[in-house]
């Protein structure tokens, strides 16, 4: 599922591809990808240009100029695309808006969806969202008082949306990685100074991420060489059974609240 980097590496693109630009076509596949009646939809979208786009946790939101906001969110194997017709993937589209003759192409919206809301009914879909991990505001000692209200697994608290928005499996587990804390450590184990070592790796790693263009494979568009960039820097997500990069200890898949996690048994106590 994408997270915090690979949305905001979407937002940068789709800011420099679409921003300013106005919708000029619409097609619906799947009406379940909408939370409205595909005709309202069109009528309230169609020639609307885009102002901009903008994130808040793993959402992201397209800005209109009547006021409107088209807000997005991928899910489990949700992506985007951006081109002309013959480059578009060989992929099931469940919604197309087009600029002209490049075209976004949403992709994978089995889950996730591409909902019309006008600004208070966007407010009050992310209100139950946490603070955003990489705003300058939201300081270690901030971190550290919210984490210090928390019982339970370290991994099931950096995953809760509640908590801190935009972090899922992937960078949950690099996180604590690079912090040399264990994931499955139950919170109340935890000392400020390790809290704040987990405070200071959550920035580097996010923003490490968002540097690298996100871990997901496919491309934003023909060309495209940045995107999925920080899935060969991955430290253990998803290398079940493969050598640590730093020690050579085999790397542990665990299951924690239902979930995926890794970790090194060695570098992190």
């Amino acid at each position: 599922m994408p997270e915090l980097p690979e949305m905001e590496n979407y937002k940068i693109h789709l800011n420099h591809k679409i921003a300013g630009q106005d919708i000029t076509d619409i097609q619906i596949n799947r009406e379940k990808s909408i939370n409205i009646n595909a005709g309202l939809f069109t009528n309230t979208v169609l020639h609307q240009k885009v102002l901009n786009v903008s994130r808040r946790g793993k959402h992201l939101l397209f800005h209109l100029q009547n006021g409107y906001v088209l807000l997005l969110h991928l899910m489990l194997g949700g992506w985007m695309f951006f081109g002309q017709e013959s480059d578009k993937p060989k992929r099931t589209i469940q919604v197309r808006l087009s600029f002209g003759n490049e075209h976004l192409y949403f992709i994978g919206l089995r889950l996730g969806y591409l909902h019309l809301y006008n600004p208070q009914e966007t407010q009050d879909k992310l209100s139950h969202l946490g603070p955003e991990p990489l705003d300058p505001n939201f300081t270690a000692i901030e971190f550290i008082n919210r984490l210090n209200k928390k019982h339970g697994r370290l991994k099931t608290t950096l995953i809760d949306q509640e908590f801190i928005a935009g972090i899922g499996n992937c960078y949950s587990a690099e996180i604590c990685f690079h912090a040399g804390i264990l994931p499955i450590k139950d919170i109340d184990d935890l000392d400020d100074p390790v809290k704040s070592q987990l405070y200071q790796s959550m920035k580097t790693v996010l923003l490490e991420g968002i540097r690298l263009g996100g871990y997901m494979d496919n491309p934003f568009y023909s060309g495209d060489t940045k995107t999925g960039g920080f899935n060969e820097h991955c430290q253990v997500y998803d290398r079940e059974g493969q050598p640590c990069h730093r020690c050579g200890t085999i790397i542990i898949k665990q299951m924690v609240s239902s979930r995926k996690t890794f970790y090194c048994p060695n570098c992190q106590k």
